[in-house]
């Protein structure tokens, strides 16, 4: 139908008057602005795009990021929790070097110091009192 209008328009003749002349330029200056709502709305969409984009990317690498702290988070709280463990093993330790008594045990076992007039016998330990030991330690 169109190639028919075109062939028609192109034999019709054009009336030459001001409201033909007028029609005509309303008809150019509604074309001009919808070709430059185009633009205006492509040059939008994009700029809408290119800000979306760089949103959503910040937000992936910002999501990343926290995840990887998350992790490095729960690691220290691991580590904190066996330095607590640590410390406390520790702390009882200091507690028992400031008995003599103990002191006195670990000398004779580790030095084979003895009191006076007392032999010491070193015999294998038993495997209930190694896990005894072991676990006090």
């Amino acid at each position: 139908m169109s190639v028919i209008k075109k062939r028609n328009e192109a034999n019709v003749t054009k009336i030459q008057t001001t409201y033909a002349q007028q029609y005509e330029n309303a008809e150019i200056k509604a074309a001009r602005r919808r070709k430059l709502l185009v633009r205006r709305l492509v040059a939008f969409f994009i700029f809408v795009t290119v800000v979306s984009y760089i949103m959503v990317s910040t937000l992936i690498s910002k999501a990343a990021t926290i995840e990887a702290k998350k992790e490095e988070k729960v690691k220290l709280e691991k580590k904190l929790a066996d330095l607590k463990i640590d410390q406390s093993i520790l702390e009882s330790e200091i507690e028992k070097l400031n008995d003599d008594e103990y002191l006195a045990k670990i000398a004779r076992r580790d030095y084979f110091l003895s009191r006076e007039n007392e032999i010491i016998f070193n015999l294998p330990l038993s495997e209930k009192e190694k896990e005894k030991e072991t676990s006090t330690e």
